[in-house]
């Protein structure tokens, strides 16, 4: 019997897993994975990503704004994303935070944006879902102040960031998620720092319908593939699989504290 795993960053409702939505679930259910976190990432979709995981009872949404999309939500506001939290299957905030790689959105406006989830996630107790890249010195500027104002809790998505980074938003309390980047060949860095990861701080996701893990590296990324990322990370930190699986769901379920972990 596999052991379950959840997957804790997709996106059921982008283009590649939408329009086979049942299939998807279903293969990835026949891996072994019991819980989906449908991530979404601008206003438009937050419907569409909460109807699904009002349909599915193993799915959980999020309600936020991407960095490459806050220039076209500059003026959301933060009750229109405070009351969008009240849905009961909506469990954390985000993705938010900041990208300097593409830059699509002013720096400035991502920054106000990314504080503005902080302090939504800093009221309602929620999780906050970081995306960072190319920006890790004012990532970590705005968390260390954000912190001093009160805590709250985040995690790092799909960490690809240095150790430096890493080690510094550990200290501050925060997750780290680990998508299937780090079975690439060229991911040699990301593999060292995986294994220096807290159990208790680490969690595992696809980011589907991007970055399959080997040996799906340049396909369609589906939820089940969140089982090679597991077991090549549990390689790594030389403990069995389900021993990563049961660390990893537990850990979930520990941050995402509003989803019901199953009976």
């Amino acid at each position: 019997m596999l052991a379950p795993l959840i997957d804790s960053h997709c996106h059921l409702n982008y283009e590649g897993l939408a329009e086979r939505q049942d299939e998807v679930l279903a293969n990835a259910r026949g891996a072994g994975v019991t819980g989906f976190l449908n991530i979404s990432t601008r206003e438009r979709e937050w419907r569409d990503v909460v109807a699904t995981a009002e349909r599915e009872g193993d799915v959980w949404a999020t309600v936020g704004i991407h960095p490459h999309e806050a220039d076209r939500h500059a003026d959301l506001g933060r009750q229109v994303l405070r009351e969008a939290t009240d849905h009961p299957r909506v469990i954390g905030i985000g993705e938010s935070g900041l990208d300097y790689y593409y830059d699509k959105s002013d720096r400035a406006v991502q920054r106000d944006l990314f504080r503005m989830h902080i302090d939504v996630a800093r009221e309602t107790g929620l999780p906050l879902v970081i995306h960072t890249r190319d920006a890790e010195d004012d990532t970590a500027d705005i968390l260390e102040d954000e912190m001093g104002k009160g805590a709250f809790p985040a995690l790092i998505h799909c960490f690809t960031a240095s150790a430096q980074f890493g080690r510094k938003v550990l200290d501050l309390g925060l997750t780290i998620s680990l998508s299937g980047i780090v079975t690439f060949k060229n991911a040699k860095d990301l593999q060292e720092f995986a294994k220096e990861v807290p159990a208790s701080k680490l969690l595992v996701e696809t980011d589907s319908p991007f970055l399959a893990p080997v040996p799906h590296r340049g396909k369609t990324c589906e939820p089940a593939f969140v089982r090679h990322t597991a077991e090549f990370v549990a390689n790594l930190r030389c403990v069995s699989t389900d021993e990563l699986a049961a660390t990893t769901s537990h850990n979930f379920f520990n941050l995402f504290t509003k989803a019901e972990a199953p009976a």
